[in-house]
This record gives C-alpha cells, structure tokens and sequence, in this order.
C-alpha cells in the first residue's frame, strides 16, 4: 500500500474561464474522502478559493501546468499555500474516463501519495526577468525575420549585395540601400563615397551587385520593413533598459556567471539568471539542472533494448541560449579546456553532439559557480583532461584510450 504523504491536499483542474478544485482529505485509518468545488478564474472567485481552502486547512495544492491559465491561480495561492506546479504528461488521466471533476480528484489522488513531480518554479523577482527576457529574445527573432525580408526584396530586384559584402547590414550597405529608395532611377549614381574604406577594393564587385531595378512596390515594401525594423530596434533598446534595472539586485551572480566562456555579454548572463535562478540548492546535482534544461540524453530502454537516447524537447528558451555561447567558445583558443573537448567528441560522435556536450559543460559550471560562488577555474577541467600516466596496459586498453580520444583503431 501507497504511504500518505499529504493528509489534507487539494488538486486543481485548471482552464480558461474556470477550474474544478478537488480536496482529498484522508483519516488516521486510510480512509480518504473527497469535497469538489468549481470556481470561475475572476480574481474575486480564486480568492474565495484561497479561503475555502484555508477553511478546509488545505495548504498543499497541486495542479498541471495549463498554458498561461495557472498564473493567475498561482498568483493567489502562492502566498497562503505551497504549490506543486505540474506538467500535464505527468497527471493526465486516461482517456474515456474523464471529466473536470474526474481529473481534479485524479490530481488529488496522485499528489496525496507525493507521486507528482514538480516543475522549477523560481521566486517572482526572478518570474518577472524572465518574463522580459523572453520578450527580448522575441524582438530578437523578429529583427530576424525582418531583416530576411530585406534581404528577399534585393533578391528579388535582381541585387546581389551579400553575395559581395559579409554584412548586408552594415554602416557602408545600409547607405547604399537607403540611396537606392530615395532614388530607384538613378542607377549610375556614385556610391564609393558611401563606403568604409575597408571596401573599397571591392567597388568593381559591388557596381556589378547592384546592377538591378527596385520597382514601386518593392520600394514601398522594403520601406515599410524599415520602419518596422527601426521600431523593434527602439523597442528592444527600451526593453533592455528596463531588464538592466531589473537585474541590479543580482550584479554579484551576474559578475560570476560572466567569468564562464561565452558569457562575457551582460545579457546573456541575464539570460541565463533568469531561466535557472540564483539558488542552486533547488537543483540537487549540476545533473538534475542539465536534464530540467534538455541538454542530457533521454533514457528510453525496455526489455533490456536501448531506443532513442536524444535530448528531449525541454528548455525552450535556455537551451537554444547554451547552444550559441556554446558554438561561439569552441572557435576560439581562448579556452583550450573546451575546445579540446569538443575536437575530442566531435570525431567520434558528430558536430551536433560535440556541441550539446559543450554546453552541457557550460551549464554545468554556472551551477558550480553559483553554488560555490568562486568564479569559474579553467585549471580544475585542464585536469580532469590530463591522462593518468599508466606503465602497463593491455591492448584493450591501449585501444579504448585511443578511441577514447578521436582515433580510429584498426586490428591486424
């Protein structure tokens, strides 16, 4: 028989106008007995939710993550309960046996017997960084987008301007794109005076990129995605100011994280604070915030047979994040420890793999750096990469160490 861990609990089956809340409430002899109750998700009717739960003397809760419908549950009950915030793959009840009220005792029945595992939920200070952070990496995308518009409208009107400059927008290409909007006729114009004099061995190059036609409705067009790129740009720019003052109370973690390859950039280390927290103690090993960030393979065997061992799909926002300071540190030299690592993996597993190694490791030492609050050592991972000296070893062994490091091995 299942132990009681929570006597009196309740479970909550949320969605968008209402929620059916259930209380198990279980007596000294095992017997548990059930009180449902639906509330609408106006802010009167979940504070009359807080009280009938604090009438019932119900302080544990548990319900499923429901796209954004749990936050304004959460936001009342955060302060009066202790809140398990769960993910709906780990409470759905089965198919063709459900209903609000099913699911919500369901709920209860599940988190009664501490069988719920809760999702990361960091403290609201943090909620709200994060909350513009991802806004930021929104406007970013969207920049993106933009600018890939620009770029399809110059196709389209016949110039080739990025097959010429590494930047299309660049200060000297910037110039030129805005000359030909004001000015579409003009197609013998003089435009070495726009240029950076870096490019100026290239003018033959880019006469014959911009030997095109731009017509009215590509004109207005690309001046329309101007506009609109030049207000992302202000927006963002507006943004990042209001998060810069919203992270002043963590400069000291910040400092430490950007002691860590690839996070030198103020906003990524922000990034970074505001996913994961700054208390690390909510995260049991560097293993466990690795796996809650998807950079860590998947275990997935039945019957003694291995299946897909590939990262899973969590970590939306701070996976894509580690994979790009990931892919910047291991260019340069800066930072052999990791860059031996990845050469080393890369040969034996794959670029992709090399690169979800490498930023597992990154994560890895944000963890130990916030937990032990030193800044990161380069000198610990030299020696962990430095073989043991061995006098005797098999050829098994020989083999394994070589294959270990890259090589392939063949047997004559």
């Amino acid at each position: 028989m299942l132990k009681i861990v929570y006597p009196i609990c309740c479970g909550i089956d949320v969605h968008k106008t209402f929620l059916v809340a259930c209380i198990a409430t279980t007596n000294d002899k095992g017997v548990t007995t059930y009180m449902s109750h639906r509330f609408s998700t106006f802010t009167n009717d979940l504070r009359k939710l807080s009280q009938w739960l604090s009438s019932n003397s119900c302080t544990h809760v548990c319900m499923e993550s429901t796209g954004k419908y749990w936050i304004p549950v959460y936001n009342i009950l955060e302060a009066t309960c202790k809140i398990t915030l769960a993910h709906p793959k780990y409470v759905k009840a089965i198919r063709g046996k459900k209903t609000d009220k099913k699911d919500a005792r369901w709920i209860a029945d599940l988190f009664k017997h501490d069988l719920v595992a809760g999702s990361f939920m960091p403290p609201l200070p943090i909620r709200q960084l994060r909350d513009l952070m991802r806004y930021r990496f929104k406007l970013t995308n969207f920049k993106s987008s933009e600018k890939n518009r620009i770029q399809n409208c110059l196709t389209v009107s016949n110039i080739q301007l990025s097959n010429v400059v590494s930047d299309t927008f660049g200060k000297s290409s910037m110039r030129i794109i805005d000359y030909l909007l004001e000015n579409p006729d003009d197609k013998d114009f003089d435009f070495v005076p726009l240029l950076h004099p870096s490019m100026l061995d290239k003018v033959d190059k880019i006469r014959l990129a911009l030997d095109g036609m731009i017509t009215p409705e590509q004109q207005q067009k690309m001046n329309i995605i101007l506009q609109h790129f030049d207000g992302l740009e202000k927006c963002k720019s507006d943004l990042e100011s209001v998060i810069l003052s919203l992270s002043e109370p963590y400069t000291k973690e910040l400092a430490l994280v950007s002691t860590v390859p690839g996070f030198k950039n103020p906003f990524s280390a922000i990034a970074v604070i505001s996913e994961i927290g700054v208390d690390m103690s909510v995260f049991p090993t560097s293993k466990h915030a690795c796996s809650w960030a998807g950079v860590t393979p998947q275990n997935n065997e039945s019957a003694g047979k291995k299946h897909s061992v590939r990262i899973s799909r969590a970590g939306v926002y701070i996976k894509p994040l580690l994979v790009q300071c990931a892919n910047a540190v291991v260019k340069s030299d800066k930072h052999p420890e990791i860059k031996n690592r990845y050469l080393s993996i890369k040969k034996r597993r794959g670029h992709k793999r090399a690169i979800i190694a490498v930023a597992r490791m990154l994560l890895t030492a944000i963890y130990h750096v916030l937990k032990k609050g030193e800044p990161y050592n380069p000198e610990l991972y030299k020696k962990a990469e430095t073989m043991p000296q061995i006098r005797n070893i098999t050829v098994e062994q020989a083999i394994l160490i070589a294959q270990r490091h890259g090589y392939s091995v063949i047997k004559v």
